[in-house]
Order: structure tokens, then C-alpha cells, then sequence
């Protein structure tokens, strides 16, 4: 079920030559421990201007945009909520274009999903999407992820979470510390 949408959304942002990665719970399943989760999250390496061709996109994937005014949502937002009607599966678009979302695409790995290759989050973005997010469960998956990835690039990690320390006040690379000691 999931494979075969992922893999349609792999195909259809090819064709639209629209970068992306697949964040969030799924590339957690790749990197971590296996947990359920119920909803596909994309970052899109495009911003606003490309609104028209991602709603082509959503279109051509027969999705249901889950809410009214989608310009005006999206704009507030960054995000498309769609919902895979015969499946139950929500898929949140979100735009980003970003120089960190850049080079996290950039990274991306591309895994084979009934003959298409889908780009997923490296281990470390998954990591540094988690620690910003910051939830219990958040910083649970970075815990698994660390096992499970031992030669995980932590400088990449901690030079990304001080960029976003210095930039919006924070403290992520505390945070991040806390989780490597333990």
C-alpha cells in the first residue's frame, strides 16, 4: 500500500522534474526501527512559483487536497495536505527551497521501490528534521537512527543544528548532545 504510492509519487516528481525527499515517518522505517505511521511527509526542493505544477502533480496522482482555499493555505503554511482516498494514506507536500533543504536533497538516497527509484532523507537530515521537530517520539527516532547508522556523519549534524541554533534562537545542538551521550 505504501509502497506503491510512494512509488507513484516517485514517478510522477521525476516527471515533473521536481526535487524532492521523502522526510519524516517513512524515512524513519529506512533508517531506524520499523513503528507505524500513517501519512508519507515530501519535502519539495521548490518554492511558491512552482505552485500550479505541484497541484499537476497532486492532479495527476488522483489525490484529495485536504483543504478550501489552497493558495492561501499553502502560503501560511508551505504545505499541501493531501489524503490517497482508497488507501486512507495522507501526504503532506511541503515546499522548501531553503539552502539546508537544498543540500539535504542533494543527499538524498535513492531507494529502489517496485523498479522506481524514490529519494528518501539521508539518516543524518532525518536526524536534524527530528531534533528541530522535538517531540518525545522525535527524539526516540534519533536515538534508533544512531544505532542503527554507526558511521553517521555527525559533523554534517552538528554544523546544520548550529546554523538553525544561531538563526533562530535555540538550542538543537544541546539537544543533539544529550541524545549522543546517552
Amino acid at each position: 500500500m505504501f509502497e506503491e504510492l510512494l512509488r507513484k509519487i516517485g514517478v510522477a516528481l521525476e516527471r515533473h522534474n521536481i526535487p524532492y525527499m521523502v522526510i519524516g515517518g517513512q524515512a524513519v522505517l529506512l533508517h531506524g526501527e520499523p513503528r507505524l505511521t500513517r501519512d508519507i511527509d515530501i519535502t519539495l526542493g521548490v518554492d511558491l512559483h512552482k505552485l500550479q505544477q505541484v497541484l499537476s502533480v497532486i492532479k495527476e496522482l488522483e489525490l484529495g487536497i485536504l483543504v478550501e482555499n489552497i493558495e492561501s493555505f499553502v502560503r501560511q503554511t508551505m504545505v499541501i495536505p493531501c489524503l490517497d482516498e482508497p488507501t486512507g494514506i495522507r501526504v503532506d507536500f511541503i515546499f522548501s527551497y531553503t539552502p539546508y533543504e537544498q543540500q539535504a536533497i542533494s543527499r538524498a538516497l535513492k531507494v529502489n521501490i517496485l523498479n522506481q527509484n524514490v529519494c528518501f532523507a539521508s539518516a543524518e537530515d532525518v536526524i536534524i528534521h527530528k531534533i528541530f521537530a522535538g517531540r518525545a517520539r522525535d527524539l526516540e527516532d534519533v536515538k534508533n537512527i544512531i544505532i542503527k547508522n554507526p558511521g553517521l556523519d555527525i559533523e554534517y549534524i552538528k554544523r546544520w543544528l548550529r546554523e538553525f541554533d544561531i538563526a533562530i534562537g535555540a538550542d538543537f545542538i544541546s539537544r543533539f548532545e544529550e541524545i549522543l551521550k546517552s
